[in-house]
């Protein structure tokens, strides 16, 4: 993807609008801000770049009311947002995959419909705004990634390292960058095409049909980019190769080379001909052998624009360009994408009038020590000052005139407070499987995760809980703490052997993290088993009602809401284990070739730690 980099910045340049963005992952280098400097050279002077901040808020986005010209013309001002003054440009997102879900939506949509809906303060209004966005990713694990719904609608998504671009990556000016914009209305593109794009997408298992309609507009692009009328085949080859490669999330099937061969008793010699023509001579006449080139070139233009030739041409072109270790890093994402809305570090939101992280403001009178949001309350009385100084005038008349400027009246309706919420704690319970089955398999690698884990805890002031089960019974080793020292003693003194007592550990699981929720904090159940549950919550022995009494268990702590992921430790993946996921519903992850750090890795995933 590094020789793209400059491909992907003409085509972007060529429909911003049509194209979404781009989503460049790339630490803050050289690199970076060379190809910045190449899209912002390629882009209309009239349209340069605009960067927008992190913490950008709605009414510098969206746009608002005007506070200071509302109140100065008694009437209400709109302020236009970044969004509808960036019509027909680019905008730049700084560090964008620390960007909320909510904000992420916002920018989605206008990304969908190329309009602002302006419904805020008193104002109802649609502003123009086809924009296209470039994302800079600077997350520095895989589990630091640009929110998916963005991610969706940018068209390409670009990886830079400190190297830069290769020297021999092709270059356009600006002036073939302007004549491609015009030209791009009048390419064509043939139905075929479009139908390759589809299935090489559909054979890559891209589910979205954004992907296919963003392959089809840089497909249109590259061809208005080359001077060409239509798009060819190498146009449709440029599109899969850098809108469908990264977004791939498994290989193409392998095509059987028997069913390409007729078979053999299909096959049938040539008849000879019943009246030979006489021979031609061996120098036709130049007429000729141009008409009979002609129709060689039409012929082979003809087959190549067959479906599925032109399809399978497609996936190879982008079988060779899918970036390295994509497909490995795609299980990890899957796991962080799928979490629990309620699970992360930061524990679940909690109301709270008093402390915590300003979110905005509601109406409502200062009392019981809320606090007054003195520029919402201006907001939602500004509107209405010519209407109030007329009915102030009109029923009261001063004895003198007074030299000071009217002033701001505020009535009790006007009144807002501010809104706040309280992150609480995560407490991650690891419920570990001490068994003998257990310990002969993966007890050494399950204590080498909660180690690995607890230290990442200990950074982030996390606490973490150790629950083990052998024998008959499920034992606490360690209440919830965030003592390093505590967890790492508990740990090396848990010896291994006896029976699996599964359905006692999830039922003390589900206790614990029933504690943990009345302090108000949010639990985390990670469960390190094989899933080969022997002995019954009665503590008779027996794998069939073991089973059914862990299932049973399993149910009652997904009722109870708890994010969970279940570890399956066995050296090859165990189907009870799966079922046993399921009915928790928990994340299943079996990892038979896996180390601590594998695991390690894994929990951060679904607790989603950044």
């Amino acid at each position: 993807m590094q020789g793209d980099a400059a491909t992907i910045a003409a085509l972007f340049a060529v429909d911003p609008a049509g194209l979404g963005g781009v989503a460049l992952r790339a630490p803050a280098c050289a690199a970076r801000d060379d190809w910045l400097a190449l899209l912002r050279a390629l882009l209309p002077s009239e349209n340069p770049l605009r960067r927008v901040p992190l913490n950008t808020g709605d009414t510098a986005l969206l746009g608002g009311l005007d506070l200071g010209a509302t109140l100065q013309a008694g009437r209400p001002v709109a302020l236009q947002g970044l969004l509808a003054q960036a019509h027909g440009g680019v905008l730049v997102l700084a560090m964008a995959e620390r960007m909320t879900a909510s904000a992420a939506t916002r920018f989605g949509s206008v990304l969908d419909s190329g309009e602002v809906l302006l419904q805020r303060d008193g104002l109802d209004r649609v502003l123009p705004a086809r924009v296209g966005l470039v994302a800079l990713d600077e997350g520095a694990d895989e589990d630091e990634q640009l929110p998916a719904s963005l991610a969706e609608r940018l068209a390409f998504h670009l990886r830079l390292d400190s190297q830069g671009p290769d020297e021999e990556s092709p270059s356009w000016s600006a002036d073939e960058v302007r004549a491609a914009r015009g030209r791009l209305a009048q390419t064509k593109m043939a139905p075929e095409a479009v139908q390759a794009l589809c299935a090489a997408a559909m054979a890559l298992g891209i589910d979205s049909l954004r992907a296919s309609l963003f392959a089809a507009r840089t497909a249109r692009a590259a061809a208005a980019l080359s001077g060409c009328d239509a798009v060819e085949e190498e146009h449709i080859a440029v599109a899969a190769r850098l809108v469908l490669a990264p977004r791939a999330t498994r290989l193409p099937p392998a095509a059987d080379p028997q069913e390409s061969a007729p078979p053999p008793e299909q096959a049938s010699p040539p008849e000879p001909a019943e009246n030979p023509a006489p021979e031609a001579p061996t120098e036709p006449p130049p007429n000729a052998q141009d008409h009979t080139q002609h129709e060689n070139n039409d012929d082979a233009d003809s087959q190549s624009a067959s479906p599925q030739e032109l399809a399978e041409r497609v996936l190879e072109a982008v079988q060779a360009a899918i970036p390295a270790g994509l497909l490995a890093r795609l299980k990890i994402g899957a796991l962080q994408r799928a979490r629990s809305p309620t699970s992360g570090s930061a524990g679940a939101a909690q109301k709270n009038a008093l402390r915590g992280r300003p979110v905005g403001a509601r109406k409502g009178e200062p009392r019981a020590g809320q606090r007054i949001n003195v520029l919402e309350t201006l907001r939602a009385a500004a509107p209405w000052q010519k209407l109030r100084r007329n009915a102030l005038a009109s029923t009261s008349a001063p004895i003198a005139p007074s030299p000071l400027p009217p002033r701001i009246v505020v009535r009790k309706e006007d009144f807002h407070v501010t809104r706040f919420r309280q992150l609480g704690q995560t407490t991650t319970v690891f419920v570990v499987d001490a068994s003998g089955s257990s310990a002969l398999n993966r007890l050494a690698e399950a204590k080498g995760a909660v180690e690995l884990l607890l230290a990442d805890c200990y950074v982030r002031r996390d606490s973490v809980a150790v629950l083990a089960f052998r024998g008959k019974t499920a034992e606490v080793l360690l209440p919830p703490t965030r003592s390093l020292a505590r967890a790492k003693r508990s740990l090396a003194g848990l010896p291994g052997g006896g029976g699996t007592p599964l359905a006692s550990a999830i039922d003390a699981a589900s206790a614990l993290a029933g504690q943990i929720k009345r302090k108000g904090e949010t639990p985390i159940v990670v469960l390190l088993t094989d899933g080969k549950a022997n002995i019954a919550r009665d503590g008779s022995a027996g794998r069939g009602p073991a089973a059914s009494d862990a299932l049973a268990a399993a149910v009652q702590l997904r009722a109870t809401g708890v994010s969970a992921l279940l570890i399956d430790t066995s050296p090859q993946p165990q189907s009870s284990a799966e079922q046993l996921a399921a009915a928790m519903g928990a994340q299943y992850l079996a990892l038979p070739y896996g180390g601590a750090q594998s695991l390690n890795q894994a929990v951060r995933a679904v607790a989603g730690r950044h």
